[in-house]
């Protein structure tokens, strides 16, 4: 086997790389050993501001396979013949913490999926819940910076994360998911994946249809208590990474099963629900989940840094047949992420190869910047209109235009007949078990207690009685005796 040379940058062979240069075997390193010098000064470079939420991430590449036939929903190509095969990249992730939390933790997952179809990259970025804790962008920035570290302190305060909740009673919903049996995955592999907002699909005929996006777990759902989730952390804080990479490396490929609820888009307006409120689920007794396909993970990253943490996603990346709906909260994140890698990554992040498209060619006329790669012929113009041979529009427009009224300005979202923050959290609480109750009463308990403020605990109570009496009363009773403790 031939022996590989170490080369510098630039690809000049490296006589010596034990011993830096030096004036005399004593004396002081000489600035003229260019080697030294690259190393260091690439050493100092070598970390990229890290994501300011879904910083602790996984991933793996698999495909998605089309189970059933949803022409008659959508023209998207990739979606188009049942058996169709498309390449897809997961990213899993928590939300809070940073880069070098810990993977077993009680915080929502990031669940992000890129299709690179032949029509460009699709990404459906959605979490391990169908709902969130806002439904509106403009809390986002408050609501981050309430279950981040404190300035002051340090740490993530309780203090903080429940005075934010107190006065956001959109969250209660939320909330009893996080603090219920599935606030912790015991792996990425064994959680279900939602798209949480609501999308739109568009048919050959333009036909619009609102839709949700549900992947359900083959491996069956499995979650972690507060007291194995502590071990597990303790033992390895890479878990769910750990976990991930040995069983892809095995053969043990983890797939989950695609539906998605369809709305016919004119009844929208009259729905019990906002359909648009992503604090809310649409329950599936009016609209029943609809099986589409098969996404698998069948290959691990060669490199985490280039393929995990480079990799960009953003909402809005659509495809023909696939666009948004008002959902508020999606409506800002089509701005939001793909700035943030902008950020990150810089203005050329598209063509690093984790997130440039597969079969089909980006081919526009931005030009320049960092880091740029792609380039056209010798000839390309690189602006448009123009009388020579670049790209052209194609006059077709990817999903159903969405219905605007009314006059602009700062308007809360339209009341519709179920439309209040406490009525689903309270339907999700009685869904339990009696045991399931008890976990997620000591959960927010655990919480609530250590709240100094008590206007603040007062608020957040007064959100579980009005989702349900018994509810509320479980935790106050609680609360109160981990505080007399």
């Amino acid at each position: 086997m031939t022996q590989r040379v170490l080369t510098t940058e630039s690809g000049a062979p490296v006589a010596d790389n034990q011993n830096s240069a030096t004036a005399g075997a004593g004396g002081p390193i000489l600035l003229q050993d260019g080697h030294l010098l690259e190393k260091l000064a690439r050493f100092n470079r070598e970390r990229i501001p890290e994501r300011v939420v879904h910083a602790r991430g996984s991933g793996a590449y698999g495909y998605f396979e089309v189970t059933d036939d949803v022409t008659a929903y959508t023209r998207a190509d990739f979606l188009s013949e049942v058996g169709r095969r498309t390449e897809t990249f997961l990213r899993f992730s928590t939300v809070a913490d940073s880069l070098g939390g810990a993977d077993a933790v009680r915080d929502p997952r990031g669940f992000a999926v890129k299709f690179y179809t032949n029509e460009g990259n699709y990404d459906l970025v959605g979490n391990n819940t169908p709902v969130f804790f806002i439904k509106d962008p403009i809390k986002f920035p408050d609501f981050i910076h309430s279950q981040k570290r404190d300035p002051f302190t340090g740490r993530q305060e309780p203090d903080n994360v429940w005075d934010f909740w107190a006065n956001s009673p959109e969250a209660t919903h939320q909330i009893t998911w996080l603090m219920g049996d599935r606030g912790i995955p015991a792996s990425y592999r064994h959680m279900n994946g939602f798209g949480s907002h609501t999308y739109q699909w568009t048919n050959a005929a333009g036909d619009a249809y609102f839709v949700k996006y549900h992947f359900k777990t083959n491996q069956g759902v499995r979650s972690l208590s507060a007291d194995q989730a502590a071990e597990l952390v303790g033992k390895d804080a890479n878990s769910h990474q750990t976990d991930l990479l040995q069983a892809i490396e095995r053969g043990m490929n983890p797939s989950w099963t695609l539906y998605v609820q369809l709305m016919p888009a004119a009844e929208a307006a009259d729905y019990r629900f906002n359909p648009f409120d992503v604090t809310k689920v649409w329950p599936h007794a009016d609209y029943p989940l609809q099986r589409v396909g098969r996404l698998v993970l069948d290959r691990n990253p060669d490199n985490v840094f280039a393929e995990v943490e480079q990799a960009a996603f953003s909402p809005n990346n659509f495809v023909p047949g696939i666009g948004p709906s008002p959902d508020k909260m999606l409506q800002g994140r089509l701005f939001a992420y793909a700035d943030a890698q902008r950020y990150r990554l810089g203005i050329n992040h598209t063509q690093l190869p984790v997130n440039a498209p597969r079969a089909a060619t980006a081919d526009n006329y931005g030009r320049d910047g960092f880091h740029a790669t792609r380039y056209g012929s010798r000839h390309d113009k690189n602006y448009e209109p123009n009388s020579y041979a670049g790209p052209a529009q194609t006059d077709a427009a990817l999903s159903a235009p969405l219905p605007v009224q009314g006059w602009t300005g700062t308007h809360e979202a339209p009341a519709h007949t179920k439309d209040d923050d406490f009525f689903q959290a309270g339907e999700l609480y009685r869904l339990m078990s009696a045991d399931e109750k008890d976990r997620l009463i000591a959960n927010i308990a655990g919480g609530l207690s250590q709240v100094s403020r008590d206007d603040v605990i007062e608020k957040n109570l007064a959100h579980f009685h009005a989702a349900d009496p018994e509810y509320g009363k479980r935790v106050e009773e609680a609360v109160r005796a981990l505080r007399e403790d």
